[in-house]
């Protein structure tokens, strides 16, 4: 039996801090039912930690990689990790 969640951790690079990048995740993260957080990083780039069902986790990694209008994904870069706790919400955190 697994004592922890699987969730995955994801940086976006490209044009993607002062568009809207963090406000837009949130909100379809909570569109499709995820928890967990994003925020800027000091490179430019917006890390974020995702959890919640598979299919769900896939569909936003895919919404990612598209971005809200006004940003220019270049990159995304994802690593599954395991959690003892699942957020209860989805964050802006920084």
């Amino acid at each position: 039996m697994s004592d922890g969640h699987e969730a995955v951790q994801v940086r976006i690079s490209g044009r993607v801090q002062g568009v809207g990048f963090r406000m837009w995740t949130r909100n379809e993260a909570a569109r499709l039912g995820l928890t967990g957080w994003v925020r800027n990083e000091e490179d430019g780039s917006v890390a974020a930690l995702i959890a919640g069902s598979d299919t769900a986790i896939s569909t936003m990694i895919e919404r990612l990689r598209r971005g809200p209008a006004g940003s220019s994904v270049s990159g995304v870069q994802t690593e599954t990790t395991r959690l003892e706790k699942i957020p209860g919400d989805f964050r802006i955190i920084g």
